[in-house]
């Protein structure tokens, strides 16, 4: 080792050790730190060994579950029938209800949540509608052709029995229109056969109303059904005017009203607006054909919307079968506390890209009048939207129908995701809601 040293080696001081500040930082693996792993110096001492816990009295098991009273068998007896009640007590029967009571812990306090569902009563939001109100009987089946014939038999003698014909049935000239007008059974009592003789035979007998998954039928005109021999009947002008309605002297809404069964005051309670119309032309060879195009909507104010759009060359027939459609294409929209939508939806038709937004209770419709005419006849009373690229109008129109009718309601939600929906806005608002 050389002996001779630089000069800036003897005569500088000695190197002052370099302090480096703590850095709060986040640790990248599970295991705790130094300070996480000691161990108390004083061990825990549980509550209940201090006496501060005092032990609640159990219940037994038979405080737990009763057995049915009288009068809970008799709200079952008109539910279920008897061989249902026989199982369900055999059931209860089956298990150890003190094996229930020391497994099956049921919370008591104030924390505890309704983990237990009253099959009593139907909540719209979990359950489905209930489609039968009644005892269903087990041996409920169809009936074959031996016991369908039987009821059409009987259907027959009970028609005769009601309306037995004047003096000696031998006697009757049949060629006298009259009488044959008080013959009975007729051609009307076989049409009403069809429609009231029962499909099912159960434990009693035949059963009249079944529970079904099936739509109810439409009422049925018999005596429009029946054709006379002469031909059908035409009605004088003095009966047409009196079957003619002032407020509908043309007659636009009858064929609607047979086809959907609605009234003319409900047709004209609805709320109809004519949102776009303008004149469209079609080339031809021989020419330029030119027609109006129509936009209407229609709802009734409270959840339906209807869009109909139609062209012709009259404005007043063209715009007539405009509300005729979009009375026929009236459909249910989702609607959150029956005022505005769920959540955002967005919708693009062409060029028209169109986005709503649900708002709180008094904030009201904010947008282009033609979103609020829709909204105002479907019965959506806070809104906001947003129309950032084109505005055209019929496909601005087409586009908020498309985003109102593609609403992803909680239901569907909870239902692909395999949960159970349950309102908790009367534990988080206080019941203010």
């Amino acid at each position: 080792m050389s002996v001779s040293r630089p000069a800036r080696c003897l005569f500088s001081g000695p190197s002052k050790p370099s302090i480096r500040l703590p850095i709060r930082s986040q640790r990248f693996h599970t295991s705790p730190t130094l300070c996480e792993r000691r161990r108390p110096r004083y061990p825990s001492v549980k509550a209940s060994e201090m006496g501060l816990v005092t032990p609640q009295p159990q219940r037994s098991a038979k405080e737990l579950f009763k057995p049915y009273e009288p009068d809970e068998k008799e709200k079952l007896s008109s539910r279920y029938t008897p061989q249902q009640i026989e199982a369900i007590e055999a059931g209860e029967a089956a298990i150890d209800i003190e094996d229930l009571r020391n497994r099956g812990v049921i919370r008591s306090d104030w924390g505890s949540l309704p983990y237990l569902d009253d099959f009593s009563k139907t909540r719209s939001v979990v359950d489905h509608k209930q489609m039968w109100d009644g005892p269903v009987d087990p041996n409920a089946r169809l009936m074959n052709e031996k016991e369908l014939g039987e009821s059409i038999d009987e259907y027959h003698r009970k028609v005769v029995r009601e309306n037995p014909l004047p003096g000696n049935p031998m006697d009757l000239n049949l060629e006298d229109p009259e009488v044959r007008a008080k013959i009975r059974p007729n051609r009307l009592d076989l049409y009403r056969i069809i429609d009231e003789t029962p499909d099912f035979i159960g434990t009693n007998g035949p059963i009249s109303v079944t529970p079904s998954a099936l739509a109810p039928g439409v009422p049925m005109d018999f005596e429009a059904a029946v054709d006379d021999e002469d031909g059908p009947k035409h009605k004088t002008a003095a009966e047409e005017d009196e079957a003619t309605d002032p407020r509908d002297p043309d007659g636009i809404y009858d064929r609607l009203r047979k086809e959907t069964g609605l009234t003319l005051d409900e047709i004209l309670g609805f709320k109809m607006k004519t949102l776009v119309r303008h004149r469209v032309v079609n080339q031809t060879r021989l020419g330029k054909v030119s027609s109006q195009y129509v936009l209407v909507i229609c709802g009734d104010g409270n959840g339906r919307l209807g869009l109909g759009q139609s062209k012709g060359q009259e404005s007043e027939d063209t715009s007539n079968n405009a509300r005729i459609q979009a009375i026929k294409n009236m459909r249910p929209i989702p609607r959150y506390e029956q005022r505005t939508i769920y959540g955002e939806v967005e919708a693009k038709v062409s060029a028209v890209k169109v986005k709503l937004m649900s708002r709180p209770p008094g904030f009201g419709v904010r947008c282009q009048y033609l979103i609020f005419e829709m909204a105002r006849a479907a019965g959506i009373q806070d809104l906001a939207a947003k129309v950032p690229r084109s505005r055209n109008k019929m496909n601005t129109v087409k586009a908020t129908y498309e985003a109102l009718m593609s609403q992803r309601i909680p239901d569907e939600v909870a239902r692909g995701r395999g949960k159970k929906l349950v309102d908790v806005r009367k534990v988080y608002y206080g019941g203010r809601v």
